[in-house]
C-alpha cells in the first residue's frame, strides 16, 4: 500500500499503475451480491454491482408498508392514535412477531414501531388491513405507490415480505424507495431509525446494525429469507450530506452491516477515484436487468448450515474475508491517503450506545401514569402462560428474533436472538418441499407436577419468537 500511494504521488501516469493494481488485489465475489450507495439529495449514484437485478426483499418490504401508512396519516386518513385490531390472519402470520391473540387492539403508531423495530409480521398485516381493508387491497396500494416513485421493478404480495414468487425488488428500487420516505415524510422518518422497543419486560434491539455503533447512522430497515440472504437499506448523515447505501444477498447479518458500513465509507471519502470509472448517473437512470431473482436457499440454507442462520453468525466477518484488505484500501486512497479512524468490522463488533428503549403496548394511546400502568400489564401478562408462572418470567430479556420464512422454507429468522435460544430450541432444517407436521398442543394444556428440586425450563412469553415447525422467516 505504501508503494502504492508513492506511485500516485509521483506522476499522472502511475494512477494507471495504480488501478491495475487494485483491480489484481480484488477478490472474485463468492456468492451473490447486489451493493448500491447514494447521494439521498441528489440519487446520484456513487458505487452500484448488480444494482438492478432482480431480487428477493424479504423484510426490507416494510419500508413501503411503513410508507403506504404513513402517507395515509399524512393525508388525513387515519392517524397515529387510530387503533387497529389484530385479526385471526394477523394473528397466524409466521415468527418475528408480536404473537397477540385476535382481538387484541394496538395504535398505528406502536404497530409501526413494533413492525420496523422487531420486523414483526403480524403487525404488518394489521397496518395493510386497517389502511387497505384486507392483504390483497393494501398490496394494491403498494404495487400503484411503487410505480409513481419510479419503482419499475418492483412487485408486491403481501405486507410483510414472507416468501411469495411475486415478491420482487432490486437494489436501485430500494434506494428510490428510501429517497422517498426521507423526501416526503421527514416528519415520521424518526420511525426508521428507532435505536430498541420495549414491550413489557421485552427489549428489542432495531436488526440494523448501524444504528448506534456506525457515526451518523439513521436508518432504515433489514431483511432475510433463504432465497434473499441478508438484505439492508441503511443510511447515514455527515457534515450535512447523507448517502444511502443497499446491499442484497450478504452471508449473514453482520457481513451485511459490514458491507453498507464500507460503501458509506467510500462515499462520504469523496470522489478521490472518480476520475478512473465514467459517471454512473442518478439511481432512477439505472437501466434494469431484465432476469429472474437468483435463489440463495442453497448458500443460505442448505447443506451444512444445519441450524437457521441469524444475525449473531459470526462465521463471516469482515476481518477474515478476502475482500476487506482492498476495500480498505479503496477506501484509504479514496479519502486522500488518510486511513480510516475504526474498520467496519470493528464498529459492527461494538456494543452499540446507550440508549433508553422505546415503550410499546397494546390498547389506545396513553401518557403519563396511564401509560405506566399499560406498560406494566403487559409486562405482568407475560408473567403467565396458560395460568402458569414462568420461571424467570421477571429477568430482562433479550433481542428478539427477525421473521422466518413461510411456506414450509425451513430455514429461520433474521435475527436469533438470546431470549430465542433460552427459551426454546431452534427448529432442523427442512426442505422446502416436505409437508408440515400436525399441530401441536400447548405445553400449557395439561397440569404438570411439581418437582422440588429440578429447575424447569423457562417457556417462552407471549409475543416471542418461536421455532415454527411450517414457516421460516421474511
Amino acid at each position: 500500500m505504501h508503494f502504492l500511494r508513492s506511485l500516485l504521488g509521483k506522476s499522472p501516469s502511475n494512477r494507471f499503475i495504480v488501478v491495475a493494481a487494485l483491480t489484481l488485489l480484488a477478490p472474485c465475489a463468492a456468492q451473490a451480491e447486489a451493493r448500491l450507495v447514494i447521494e439521498a439529495d441528489s440519487g446520484k449514484v456513487l458505487e452500484a454491482e448488480n444494482a438492478t437485478m432482480p431480487w428477493y426483499p424479504a423484510s426490507v418490504t416494510k419500508m413501503m408498508t411503513a410508507y403506504v401508512t404513513l402517507k395515509a396519516i399524512k393525508d388525513g386518513k387515519i392517524t397515529l392514535d387510530t387503533l387497529f385490531t389484530v385479526s385471526p390472519v394477523a394473528s397466524s402470520q409466521s415468527p418475528s412477531k408480536m404473537g397477540f391473540k385476535p382481538g387484541t387492539q394496538v395504535t398505528v403508531d406502536n404497530a409501526l414501531k413494533m413492525m420496523l423495530v422487531k420486523s414483526a409480521n403480524d403487525m404488518a398485516v394489521v397496518l395493510a388491513e386497517g389502511v387497505g381493508g384486507s392483504i390483497d387491497g393494501f398490496s394494491v396500494m403498494m404495487n400503484q405507490t411503487a410505480q409513481k416513485l419510479g419503482m419499475t421493478q418492483t412487485s408486491y404480495v403481501n405486507p410483510n415480505g414472507l416468501p411469495a414468487d411475486g415478491q420482487i425488488t432490486s437494489a436501485r428500487d430500494l434506494a428510490i424507495l428510501a429517497r422517498a420516505i426521507i423526501k416526503d415524510l421527514p416528519e415520521y422518518e424518526y420511525f426508521v431509525h428507532i435505536p430498541s422497543i420495549r414491550f413489557g419486560r421485552r427489549i428489542t434491539q432495531n436488526f440494523n446494525k448501524l444504528i448506534g455503533r456506525y457515526p451518523g447512522a439513521d436508518g432504515f430497515k433489514t431483511g432475510f429469507i433463504c432465497a434473499s440472504g441478508y438484505n439492508l437499506v441503511a443510511s447515514a448523515t455527515r457534515d450535512g450530506r447523507r448517502l444511502i447505501a443497499v446491499v442484497l444477498g450478504a452471508s449473514s447479518g453482520n457481513m451485511r452491516a459490514v458491507r453498507a458500513a464500507q460503501l458509506l465509507d467510500r462515499g462520504f471519502a469523496g470522489n478521490g477515484l472518480a476520475w478512473i470509472k465514467p459517471s454512473l448517473g442518478t439511481v432512477n437512470q439505472l437501466v434494469p436487468v431484465d432476469a429472474s431473482p437468483p435463489n440463495l436457499r442453497d448458500d443460505m440454507c442448505g447443506g451444512r448450515h444445519k441450524r437457521p442462520a441469524s444475525d449473531e453468525d459470526d462465521s463471516v466477518t469482515a476481518s477474515n474475508d478476502s475482500s476487506s484488505t482492498t476495500e480498505s484500501g479503496a477506501s484509504f486512497l479514496a479519502a486522500g491517503l488518510q486511513a480510516p479512524l475504526a474498520k467496519p468490522s470493528d464498529l459492527m463488533a461494538a456494543a452499540p450506545a446507550a440508549s433508553e428503549p422505546i415503550a410499546v403496548y397494546t390498547g389506545p394511546t396513553r401518557s403519563g401514569a396511564a401509560l405506566i400502568a399499560a406498560v406494566a400489564a403487559d409486562a405482568d401478562s407475560q408473567t403467565t402462560r396458560h395460568g402458569k408462572k414462568l420461571r424467570g418470567g421477571a429477568k430482562k430479556l433479550a433481542a428478539t428474533t427477525e421473521p422466518k420464512e413461510a411456506k414450509g422454507d425451513a430455514k429461520s429468522s433474521e435475527a436469533k436472538s438470546s431470549e430465542a435460544k433460552t427459551a426454546a430450541k431452534p427448529t432442523t432444517a427442512r426442505h422446502a418441499n416436505a409437508k408440515p407436521d400436525a399441530a401441536t398442543k400447548p405445553a400449557g394444556d395439561k397440569p404438570v407436577p411439581a418437582k422440588p428440586k429440578a429447575a424447569a425450563k423457562p417457556k417462552a412469553a407471549p409475543g416471542e419468537a418461536k421455532p415454527a415447525p411450517k414457516s421460516t422467516s421474511g
